[in-house]
């Protein structure tokens, strides 16, 4: 995965992306005058006739990131090269790679530098966006935050889970498969406003559950070495533990490593947490987690790309509005389609194709 550069690939391009996506970027005409003028280059989201969209500037999305080549974020940049090629936008993807805040308020004050034409950021911190936020909408930049929110930031909209609510639902499971003891959760990097929230609510529900559980909060780490290096330190450390359980993609994936080295099944070890890595869907197939909860990360990218390009192409009277990309919980009894199937929406193929699907659909 490349970390940073206009529209850099995710993986390998399908040869038919501009034919599946949209027809042509821009009018040959239109973009001669552009160059005979000096005028910004122009594209368009479909040949004329075919789009509501007139021709446009061809803007330049920055999306800043606390974890620039953490797995759980492959399909969401999928999703924002999918919408910026369907709307003829360019994109930049960076930040930082293990969670710092002053690298990512760097990347939001280059951005404001090179006058981008609208910034995205996972508000992983409390405060430490307030000030570039302010400063890029005084530049007259649209600044939207996907994945992780600060409600008192400025940002005109947030496009992600509603975090607590998510924690909330994972304290209502654990409570459902422990009757007492000790339960550990895991959180990459506490604190960070993407995934604390979720620690939050689920410490919320088991109290309010009223059962004799013991919630142990552990720091698994930013990275996915330390990740499970910690998740299986703490097992045998605690070898009594009733169920462990992880509020990020890459702690979850550790749960299932560790249950599956130490058949904990066997033991009677209740175990679950968040995202669909692969690793994570195999155990959950594989009797090794109970569940995880998806959160559909290519949303995060394609709805946050639709909400600057339609801000921006209505000069600002439309497009910001929070979005929540959801909350499902994946079981053995409704993973197989996320086995069976590989896509760009889940992160696993780089392909651009349509998923043919039939059958009755379970509902949500």
């Amino acid at each position: 995965m490349k970390g940073n550069g206009s529209n850099d690939e995710v993986g390998a391009q399908s040869p038919s992306r501009r034919t599946v996506l949209k027809s042509t970027l821009a009018g040959s005409a239109l973009l001669g005058l552009a160059a005979a003028t000096g005028m910004p280059e122009f594209a368009r989201a479909a040949e004329t006739g075919s789009s509501p969209f007139p021709m446009h500037p061809k803007w330049h999305f920055v999306f800043v990131n606390h974890v620039t080549t953490n797995p759980f974020f492959v399909p969401t940049q999928y999703g924002i090269q999918d919408a910026c090629e369907l709307l003829g936008c360019t994109y930049q993807w960076t930040g930082s790679q293990r969670s710092i805040a002053s690298e990512m308020v760097n990347s939001m004050n280059a951005a404001i530098t090179s006058h981008a034409d609208a910034i995205a950021v996972a508000l992983v911190d409390q405060h430490a966006f307030n000030g570039p936020t302010d400063r890029a909408l005084k530049a007259g930049i649209p600044v939207f935050s996907y994945n992780a929110d600060v409600a008192s930031n400025h940002r005109l909209a947030y496009i992600g889970q509603n975090l607590y609510d998510a924690g909330k639902a994972l304290g209502e499971r654990i409570a459902s498969l422990v009757d007492s003891g000790d339960v550990a959760g895991f959180i990459a990097t506490p604190g960070q406003l993407n995934i604390q929230p979720r620690l939050d609510g689920a410490k919320d529900a088991i109290k309010a559950s009223g059962k004799n559980i013991k919630l142990f909060e552990v720091a698994s780490g930013a990275t996915v070495n330390e990740e499970f290096s910690r998740v299986e330190s703490f097992y045998l450390g605690h070898p009594n533990v009733k169920g462990m359980f992880a509020v990020d993609a890459g702690s979850t994936e550790a749960v299932g490593a560790t249950m599956r080295k130490h058949n904990l099944v066997k033991k009677g070890v209740k175990a679950g947490g968040f995202d669909l890595l692969p690793g994570t869907l195999k155990d959950i197939h594989e009797g090794y987690l109970d569940f995880t909860i998806d959160q559909q990360p290519y949303l995060q990218g394609f709805y946050t790309v639709l909400e600057m390009f339609l801000y921006k192409m209505s000069g600002g009277l439309t497009g910001p509005a929070n979005i929540n990309t959801g909350l499902k919980f994946v079981t053995a009894g409704s993973v197989m389609p996320y086995l069976q199937t590989k896509s760009r929406y889940e992160g696993n193929s780089s392909a651009v194709e349509m998923i043919h699907r039939s059958g009755p659909i379970a509902a949500g």
